[in-house]
């Protein structure tokens, strides 16, 4: 069962506390709505943080993962996103690319990147697991609330003294 919320309804409820992603994703995952606390990795072309992540128990949260924007190689496949699944994880929310895209569709997960490519990313766990990332305008931190649906990525702080 989908999440009950849409990230327009969040927008009106809760006006300039909930910060709205500017970037535009593409939809990867079986699950096009997805929501949980957050978790983050910063790595560039290297997805074994995300891998070692993953293979955690999640507890519902969205693994938020700044690739800086590159598409050179893919940060997540079918085997990671089946490893998320397993674990607990509600979603990804991936600054750069993904593969196995046809695979990702049929998974009950969230999914959401900039595009695709084939291309395996290094492995040697370089970057940086729960640290604030920046991308399309807003600041993701750990234990911020993310919530992702058809109309983009919105974040409330978890500051903001409240949450859904």
């Amino acid at each position: 069962m989908s999440p009950v919320f849409t990230t327009a309804d969040l927008v009106d409820e809760h006006g300039d506390r909930l910060l709205v992603c500017d970037t535009q994703f593409r939809e990867f995952g079986g699950h096009r709505r997805f929501s949980g606390p957050v978790r983050t990795v910063r790595c560039h072309e290297d997805n074994g943080l995300v891998r070692e992540l993953l293979r955690t128990p999640g507890e519902g949260a969205v693994l938020v993962v700044d690739g800086g924007g590159s598409l050179h190689s893919a940060l997540t496949g079918d085997v990671i996103a089946a490893s998320a699944v397993e674990n607990g994880w509600a979603g990804l929310i991936i600054n750069g690319a993904v593969r196995d895209s046809a695979v990702l569709a049929g998974l009950p997960l969230g999914v959401k990147a900039l595009g695709t490519n084939p291309r395996k990313s290094a492995k040697n766990s370089a970057g940086e697991v729960d640290v604030p990332v920046s991308f399309g305008g807003i600041t993701f931190r750990p234990g911020d609330s993310a919530y992702a649906d058809e109309d983009g990525v919105a974040v409330l702080p978890a500051d903001s003294g409240t949450s859904k």
